[in-house]
């Protein structure tokens, strides 16, 4: 049975940022989170962790922007979050660096 028609965009601008939102900014998201944890904590015990978690972490992330209804808010989205985690493996880095 193929899909209702209304569902699906036709036009290719949208389909492309959900797209690139889901793969390139759902994976910098995780990795600039797993990289802020690991200048706070254990950066070993993060870093082996984030094999795991860093991909689950991803995978909901491109659930969500392919649920979003507008791509470049997702996309909006991920570069703010992404910023905010740089800040903090800054700070980090700065506050907390490894001996």
């Amino acid at each position: 049975m193929p899909a209702n028609p209304k569902y699906l965009t036709p036009a290719f601008w949208p389909r492309f940022s959900k797209i690139t939102a889901a793969i390139l900014g759902g994976y910098f998201v995780s990795v600039t989170f797993h990289l802020a944890l690991a200048s706070w904590f254990s950066r070993a015990d993060v870093l082996i962790t984030m094999a795991f978690s860093g991909f689950i972490l991803w995978v909901v992330l491109m659930i969500i922007a392919f649920l979003a209804k507008s791509g470049w808010k997702i996309w909006g989205i991920y570069i703010l979050l992404s910023l905010l985690f740089s800040l903090l493996i800054y700070l980090g880095q700065t506050y907390n660096p490894a001996a």
